[in-house]
């Protein structure tokens, strides 16, 4: 009921664009039997090259090998109270319905198209749509991912294995997922690491907004935070070690959208609009000159005083190299440093020795360091020049390395009229295979919005 709407808006405006829109209620064909988008399903000419088992479940694809699957569905997803279940379960049985298989048709919140919709659940009919209107790009939703999304005969498997250029609009659609399951995160959570699931090994999403505009659908009691990560680093990996550290450390209790810099060009980050509903921002870019409208929308956020984590490149994430001038319609911000991380960045030492790690005097009590054993800590990229830090700037961690003065490598940053401001050197790849390196990035999230 909640979700039905959103995604019939995107249906009649797909429509209106020009798509063909297949609806595939699952074990209710007999509701529709006499129905147009049915017959015109039915009439549809086989088509004379059917991919194998095209008309089967598809439970895994050989890419799935490669990872694991990331949630246990081995009750069926059932989250259900027991005694609401059971009640509505006799409630159905007095309706003359069969309470495991109780539905007889889509919902009617969702508009069929009589003169130009199909209806089909069936793999072969609807490969031979596909095939006869010379269709190669396929957009599914619906509910519930990992369950008919992904397995049906027309589902995103079958689509993906047999060559249609097929996405997953991932917010308009959900998961059956029972909490008290392995890996023991919320409903929403759940649905996170399916989607991640299905972009890492079966294929790419999108979102309701880029046909609709305005923002993401998101349900209405997923009262998780907001955390937008900017990954645009083209250095240290970012793009793979902060989604890793996400899906491990903040998708249990964080919502997570990336803003990515796109490879081989260092001018644009897509996906700045989530920002609207992002809690706090995590840096990790360098040396972005982006369009006036992605800068200004960046200023934004952080002049509503909302919290800012910063690491590793982040000291020069939107400053040009040198005396360099944006091109016409682009900014830089290379006073983002100064005024916002409270850092001095002005060079590293070489490459090569590993950075020592130390707790800053009086340090030890802060937030942020809580279950994190320093000593074990260890800086595997060239140790920043950064001294002096801002007054407003309060150091944590001190770095060094032979011969060199110690640097400050974490602080918290308290600039005027913004929130709460965390920075940290480390970031580099090899860093986020330490233990303590996760623990104490989790801690500095949530620090910075007060949830410590």
């Amino acid at each position: 009921t909640e979700l039905a709407p959103t995604m019939d808006r995107v249906l009649r405006t797909a429509r209106d664009r020009g798509s063909l829109i297949i609806h595939a209620p699952s074990d209710c064909m007999d509701h529709y039997k006499d129905a147009p988008g049915r017959l015109r399903a039915i009439a549809t000419p086989k088509a004379k090259a059917l991919p194998a088992e095209i008309g089967a479940w598809c439970y895994k694809i050989p890419n799935e090998e490669k990872g694991t699957y990331p949630i246990d569905q081995t009750d069926g997803g059932e989250d259900d109270d027991p005694n609401e279940h059971a009640e509505w379960a006799k409630k159905l049985a007095d309706m003359g319905r069969n309470p495991k298989l109780p539905w007889k048709q889509q919902t009617d919140l969702l508009t069929i198209d009589p003169d130009r919709d199909y209806i089909s659940a069936n793999g072969e009919e609807i490969w031979s749509i596909l095939e006869q209107k010379g269709i190669k790009n396929v957009v599914l939703l619906g509910v519930h991912l990992n369950m008919c999304v992904l397995g049906r005969p027309f589902g995103l498997r079958q689509m993906a294995k047999n060559g249609r250029n097929v996405v997953l609009m991932r917010d308009m659609t959900d998961t059956m997922y029972n909490p008290a399951r392995a890996p023991y995160v919320n409903h929403f959570a759940g649905t996170d690491l399916m989607v991640e699931h299905v972009e890492k090994f079966v294929c790419p999403t999108v979102t309701s907004d880029q046909i609709l505009g305005g923002k993401p659908f998101q349900f209405k009691d997923d009262k998780r935070p907001g955390v937008a990560m900017i990954l645009a680093d083209d250095e240290y990996k970012t793009e793979a070690s902060l989604p890793a550290f996400a899906s491990s450390s903040l998708l249990k209790d964080y919502r997570v959208d990336y803003l990515i810099g796109l490879e081989g060009d260092r001018a644009t980050i897509g996906g700045v609009n989530q920002l609207e509903d992002a809690d706090v921002l995590l840096v990790s870019a360098r040396r972005r000159v982006l369009p006036k409208a992605q800068l200004d929308a960046i200023r934004a956020f952080v002049d509503s005083g909302k919290p800012v984590v910063g690491i590793r490149t982040a000291s020069h994430a939107f400053a040009p190299r040198g005396n360099a001038k944006p091109e016409e319609g682009h900014s830089a911000w290379p006073e983002f440093d100064a005024q916002v991380l409270g850092g001095n960045y002005h060079g590293h030492h070489d490459d090569g020795p590993k950075v020592a790690i130390e707790l800053a005097p009086g340090s030890e009590s802060h937030p942020i360091l809580k279950g994190v054993d320093a000593t074990k800590l260890v800086g595997n990229g060239s140790l920043y020049k950064v001294s002096p830090l801002a007054k407003t700037a309060t150091t944590l961690l001190l770095g060094s390395i032979p011969g060199q003065p110690s640097e400050p490598v974490l602080w918290v940053n308290a600039p005027e009229g913004k929130g709460r401001v965390v920075y940290t050197s480390l970031g580099q790849k090899d860093d986020f295979s330490s233990p303590d390196f996760a623990r104490l990035l989790r801690n500095a999230m949530d620090w910075s919005l007060a949830r410590d």
